[in-house]
């Protein structure tokens, strides 16, 4: 492997797959010099990503409105955010950045990585009106009125404002509904932009899996700009060549001996996704149709009465308290086509551990009169029943067979041939359903959804799976006016 290595300590520096609109000038050169006397000096690949991502058309505007860049973590795409973000800032004439990721301490990274560049750089800081470091308020605003604003995404990101350029890292964990929400604040820019950077997709990375799919096409590129770092599908894991054709920084901040390590210590599958950017197929899963999953998405919410349930991972990391129920019909909202046997489901919560369950679910049990809440006797989650039993909630269990039960019930309405199964689009339940795998529970072909050696949290999945077995099997009187669960 030494002299493998040896041949492969340098990243090719152009992409394997682009896509860019022509463009008549570029202003890369220009951002590229900027970060350079902030003291960021970029690497040949970031230098080629901006030259493209700001090319411009004969008008002046850019002639990319979105610019996708696809490569393996630890290679430096944030030098190309805050290099764009630079430019922005105070170069492009923006006046106003939002820069969003999934987590807010992300966001928070890259807002101390730009302030830290403003800072040392003497011609840059005395052009700062004002530094706002509050939590979840953190941002830079010039004298000029020129600013940047870092937020964590949710389905308000972003409202409210009028942005000339989205910075959206960590864009495999973006939904579309997030998308939709930011996607408006562009409109009356007179020359936006939005730029996603991210790793390789997920299987429920969907808005990410879209942006593949318009790149990767032998269309025209239209007004995206597509880079994506990656080694091909059916490429040797070990070949140090394939490394270098998706890791750029190999050789400059990435050690190939380290790689070497990763290919030791990671399965297949996650090695070929995290570091040769070869995204897992949804195909491989093979249990639910992932475009089907999506056709079956309402925001419809559940009706009283509806029953819970429960599920736990193994190691008691991750909690889900899912719920099942028909469906309300409420007035502005488009009407649910109407399917016989049609069953809603959702999941009320996902976090962490275990300590906030039984206090969670007795609070709804007292507020909301639930049919039951079903758990799986031979689960982790099963240390919850005698608890909640103590505090006058029903719990109702599912041994083997009524697991098996449950699962085929909950499949067999996620069939083309039924369809009589919807949900609100939780991005938890949904990359569940992505990373789905079997598990035999022996004989006849009975079979539930696993909760080792998987890459989700399936809980939200379980959960949801367990409370469609309970409402259609147990029963409550008296049942309550309509409520929305939140």
């Amino acid at each position: 492997m030494t002299s493998l290595l040896a041949s492969a300590t340098r990243g090719v520096q152009r992409p394997r797959i682009e896509k860019v609109p022509p463009y008549i000038t570029t202003a890369g050169p220009e951002c590229v010099e900027l970060a350079a006397s902030a003291g960021l000096d970029l690497d040949p690949w970031q230098r080629y990503v901006l030259k493209g991502a700001l090319g411009e058309r004969a008008d002046g505007r850019w002639s990319a409105f979105e610019v996708a860049v696809i490569v393996a973590r630890q290679n430096g795409k944030g030098s190309i955010i805050e290099a764009r973000e630079l430019g922005g800032l105070y170069l492009f004439g923006s006046r106003l950045i939002l820069h969003s990721a999934h987590e807010f301490k992300t966001a928070a990274e890259g807002f101390r990585r730009i302030m830290t560049l403003i800072d040392n750089t003497d011609d840059l800081r005395k052009r700062v009106k004002k530094v706002t470091n509050s939590h979840g308020e953190e941002g830079v605003e010039l004298l000029n009125g020129a600013r940047l604003r870092f937020v964590a995404r949710s389905r308000g990101s972003g409202r409210g404002f009028s942005a000339d350029d989205l910075i959206l890292d960590e864009a495999y964990n973006l939904s579309p509904e997030s998308v939709a929400a930011m996607l408006p604040t562009l409109s009356a820019r007179p020359n936006p932009q939005i730029m996603y950077f991210s790793s390789a997709p997920l299987l429920d990375s969907l808005q990410l899996r879209a942006l593949q799919a318009r790149g990767r096409s032998a269309g025209d590129a239209k007004r995206l700009a597509y880079y994506e770092f990656s080694a091909p599908a059916d490429a040797d894991l070990d070949d140090p060549a394939a490394w270098a054709q998706a890791n750029p920084a190999l050789g400059i901040r990435l050690d190939p001996s380290f790689i070497a390590t990763e290919r030791d210590a990671m399965d297949d599958v996650s090695f070929a996704r995290e570091r040769l950017s070869i995204e897992e197929d949804p195909s491989a899963a093979g249990l639910i149709d992932m475009a089907l999953w999506a056709e079956l998405a309402t925001r419809t919410p559940l009706a009283d009465p509806v029953c819970l349930a429960i599920d736990t991972t193994p190691e008691r990391s991750s909690t889900s308290v899912g719920a099942a129920g028909a469906l309300q019909e409420v007035p502005g909202l488009r009407a649910v086509p109407r399917v016989d046997g049609l069953l809603g489901v959702d999941v009320i919560d996902n976090r962490p551990g275990t300590g906030w369950v039984v206090e969670r679910v007795a609070d709804l049990w007292k507020r909301h009169k639930p049919i039951a809440v079903v758990i799986d006797e031979k689960s982790a989650a099963a240390m919850f029943i005698q608890d909640l039993r103590n505090r006058g909630v029903r719990v109702e269990t599912a041994n083997t067979t009524g697991l098996a039960e449950a699962t085929a019930q909950f499949y067999g309405r996620t069939l083309p041939d039924a369809l009589t199964l919807r949900h609100p689009g939780h991005p938890a339940l949904t990359a569940a359903v992505a990373g789905a795998r079997k598990r035999d529970l022996g004989g006849d072909g009975a079979w539930a959804f696993t909760r080792r050696d998987v890459t989700v949290d399936v809980t939200p999945l379980i959960s949801v799976t367990l409370a469609a077995w309970g409402h259609g099997r147990f029963k409550r009187k008296g049942a309550k006016p309509m409520i929305v669960y939140a």
